[in-house]
C-alpha cells in the first residue's frame, strides 16, 4: 500500500449492544470501541497485559499483532490485539463488558456533627428601586446583610437583578468570606456535594448544608479505567501528551458532573443547586483532575506538584454546578498517600485515638496504610495493583451482578455464591481471595502457590492446571501468582511500618479496614493467604467507605477541614521502596507457608 493511501475503515457491529462503530484497518477493536463509547473492560488500558478484554467474531475475520488471521466462531481473542480485515460482527465476553459495579457508599463510622459549612446563606428582602432610591441592586442586598459583605462574584451579579424582580425583591443569598457567591429564589434548599475520587470507583454524597444531613449517595465506576485499572497505566498515558492528560481530566470531570446531576435529581433539585464541593482522592487522582504534571509523580522519588489543600471555583474545573460554587480539594500526606486516606483517618479518628496500637488500611489498587502508636502516625502506600479487585485475573471482573464473590468448602468441594444470585460470569476480588484460601485448606494450592492435581475441582490440561469455580470461570496459575504479588506488597508494607515503630503484629490493638474491598473480604480468607496478620477477629473493624464519610464531614464543617489538615501534618510519610529490607521482606511474604505455620504454632 502506498504510504499516502487512506487507511480502509470497516463497520464493526456489536449485536448484543445494538451498536455499530467504525474501525480503521490499523486500529484495534479495543481502541475503536473505547473511542466510540463502547465500554470493553481493559484493566491494563489496552496494552495486552491483562487478558480482560476478550472478544470473538461471529461474522468476518480478525488479524492479530503478527498478522495471523483469526476465524470467527468459538475462539476468543484480546480486543487490544486484533484488528478487522473487513466488516464484522463482534461479541464481547460477558465478564469483559463493563457493567454497573458495586461501589461502596456505606460506612459504620458516620456520626452527626454540628454543621458549619464554608458557604453561608440567608433569605433577604430589599426595598424596590425607585426614581428616588436608585441604589444599585448589590448595594441594596449589602445593606440588608450588614457590613460582613464586601463584594460580589461576577456570576452572582449577573443573576441578581432577575432573581430580585422575579421574587418580589426577595432572594436567598449565598456568601463566603465576605463575598456573595450565589443568588437564588428565597427558601431554596442549599446543598453540597462530597466526592471520593477513587482509582476504581467514584462515590458522591449530597448533603443538606443547613443540617449536615446526607440526602442521597451514589457510586459509579471511574471512567478512567478505560486507560488502565492501575495508576501507573494512567500516568503513562497522561505523560504521552497534553491531549492524553486532557482525556483523563475530562473522564474525572464527567464522572463528578454525572454524580452531581443524578444525586440532585434524586431529591427533586438541580445540579445548579450544588453550592459547595469537597473532593478527596489519592495523589495521582487529584493530579489528573486538576491537570497537574504527573511525570515526576511516576518516577522516584515520586514527588507531587503540590500536597496542600486547594480551593478553586467549580467552573474552573468544568464542573456544572452553581455558578459561584467552590471546590475544596483536600490535602495529601506524601507520595501516593492521598487525601482519601486523610479523609479515612478523619472518619475513624474516634477509633484510633483510643490509645494503644492502631492500624488503618484501605486496600485497593493503591493500598494506603497508617500505623498509630504513642501519639505518632507513620503512613505508607503499596502499589498492590488491581488483582485484589478482580483486575489482571484471567476470569476477573469488578464487583457486579454475576461476579463470584464467595467461595466456600462443602463436603470437600468448592461452592460459590454470586452477587445478586445471578449466573456466574466471572470472579471479583473477594471471590478470588476465597478461592485461593479454600484451595490452601483443601490442598489444591501448595505453600508456594502452585496448583496441584488429583483433586475434583482441579482441571488438568496438559501441563496447565486450573481451579474450576463454575462453567467458564476458573482460577489459573497466573491468577494465584498475581494475588501473591499483591498480598505480599500489602503485608510487607504493614511489616515495615511495624518495624519502624519497634512493634510486632501481635501488639496491634485495632486493625481498621476501610474501603469497599476491605468491607467485603472474608477475614478468615485474608488471614489464610497472609494478606492480613493472624489476629483475633475482634481486633478487626471493617468500616466501609471511611474516605467518603471523611470528605462529607469536610463538606459539612470547615472545622473538619482544619482537623483534616492537622491529621495530614501529623502523618510521617515513609517511602517503602527505599527501605533496604523491602525486597527481602517482599520475597519472604510471597509464599503461603509462613502464615499457615503461624496458625499451627
Amino acid at each position: 500500500m502506498d504510504a499516502h493511501s487512506p487507511v480502509a475503515t470497516y463497520r464493526v457491529r456489536f449485536a448484543h449492544l445494538d451498536r455499530e462503530i467504525d474501525c480503521a484497518a490499523d486500529e484495534t477493536i479495543f481502541h475503536a470501541a473505547r473511542r466510540s463509547g463502547v465500554r470493553i473492560v481493559g484493566a491494563c488500558g489496552g496494552r495486552g497485559a491483562c487478558g480482560s478484554c476478550m472478544v470473538r467474531a461471529h461474522d468476518g475475520k480478525l488479524t492479530d499483532d503478527e498478522g495471523a488471521e483469526i476465524e470467527g466462531g468459538r475462539k476468543w481473542a484480546h480486543a487490544c490485539r486484533v484488528r478487522p480485515t473487513g466488516d464484522c460482527a463482534i461479541e464481547i465476553a460477558p465478564r469483559s463488558l463493563a457493567q454497573v459495579t458495586r461501589a461502596d457508599v456505606h460506612a459504620r463510622d458516620e456520626a452527626a456533627i454540628a454543621p458549619a459549612p464554608a458557604v453561608s446563606f440567608e433569605d433577604v428582602t430589599v426595598p424596590p428601586a425607585t426614581l428616588v432610591d436608585h441604589a444599585d441592586d448589590f448595594s441594596r442586598v449589602r445593606r440588608a446583610m450588614g457590613a460582613r459583605i464586601e463584594t460580589i462574584d461576577i456570576e452572582a451579579a449577573r443573576a441578581l437583578p432577575q432573581v430580585l424582580r422575579d421574587n418580589d425583591w426577595a432572594a436567598r443569598v449565598y456568601s463566603r468570606d465576605g463575598r456573595i457567591v450565589g443568588i437564588g429564589a428565597p427558601g431554596r434548599r442549599a446543598v453540597g456535594l462530597a466526592i471520593d475520587l477513587g482509582t476504581t470507583n467514584v462515590v458522591g454524597f449530597l448533603l443538606d448544608l443547613e443540617t449536615g444531613a446526607r440526602l442521597a449517595s451514589l457510586g459509579i465506576e471511574n471512567p478512567q479505567v478505560a486507560w488502565g485499572a492501575d495508576l501507573v497505566s494512567r500516568i503513562n498515558h497522561a505523560v504521552g501528551g497534553r491531549r492524553h492528560q486532557d482525556e483523563l481530566q475530562a473522564a474525572a470531570r464527567t464522572a463528578i458532573n454525572a454524580l452531581g446531576h443524578d444525586l440532585a435529581r434524586a431529591v427533586g433539585l438541580r445540579a445548579h443547586d450544588i453550592r459547595d464541593v469537597t473532593i478527596c482522592g489519592n495523589t495521582a487522582m487529584q493530579h489528573l483532575l486538576l491537570s497537574l504534571p504527573v511525570r515526576q509523580l511516576g518516577r522516584a522519588p515520586f514527588v507531587a506538584a503540590a500536597h496542600d489543600a486547594m480551593d478553586l471555583f467549580a467552573r474552573d474545573l468544568g464542573l456544572d454546578f452553581a455558578v459561584g460554587a467552590r471546590v475544596h480539594v483536600a490535602g495529601n500526606v506524601g507520595g501516593f498517600v492521598g487525601s482519601d486516606h486523610v479523609a479515612a483517618l478523619l472518619a475513624t479518628r474516634a477509633r484510633w485515638e483510643q490509645g494503644g496500637v492502631s492500624l488503618v488500611m484501605d486496600i485497593g489498587t493503591n493500598t494506603e496504610i497508617s500505623l498509630m502508636h504513642d501519639g505518632q502516625i507513620v503512613s505508607a502506600s503499596c502499589p498492590s495493583g488491581p488483582a485484589l479487585e478482580g483486575g489482571h485475573i484471567s476470569c476477573g471482573m469488578r464487583a457486579a451482578d454475576g461476579a463470584i464473590e464467595r467461595v466456600r468448602i462443602e463436603d470437600g468441594r468448592l461452592r460459590i455464591a454470586t452477587i445478586a444470585n445471578a449466573a456466574p460470569v466471572g470472579v471479583c476480588g473477594s471471590g478470588v481471595l476465597d478461592a485461593i484460601a479454600a484451595g490452601l485448606r483443601l490442598g489444591l494450592v501448595d505453600k508456594g502457590g502452585r496448583i496441584g492435581e488429583g483433586y475434583a475441582d482441579v482441571i488438568v490440561d496438559g501441563s496447565r492446571r486450573v481451579i474450576r469455580l463454575a462453567d467458564g470461570v476458573q482460577v489459573v496459575q497466573n491468577d494465584v501468582r498475581a494475588v501473591q504479588l499483591a498480598k505480599s506488597a500489602v503485608r510487607t508494607g504493614v511489616d515495615l511500618l511495624l518495624e519502624r515503630m519497634g512493634l510486632s503484629e501481635q501488639r496491634i490493638d485495632r486493625f481498621i479496614l476501610a474501603g469497599a474491598f476491605g468491607a467485603y473480604i472474608d477475614l478468615d480468607s485474608a488471614m489464610e493467604i497472609g494478606l492480613l496478620p493472624r489476629l483475633a477477629r475482634e481486633k478487626f473493624a471493617q468500616v466501609g467507605n471511611a474516605a467518603g464519610v471523611g470528605v462529607a464531614r469536610m463538606l459539612a464543617s470547615t472545622a473538619e477541614r482544619k482537623l483534616a489538615r492537622e491529621i495530614a501534618a501529623r502523618c510521617a510519610y515513609v517511602e517503602l521502596s527505599t527501605n533496604p529490607q523491602f525486597q527481602k521482606r517482599f520475597m519472604k511474604n510471597i509464599g503461603f507457608s509462613g502464615h499457615r505455620e503461624e496458625r499451627a504454632s
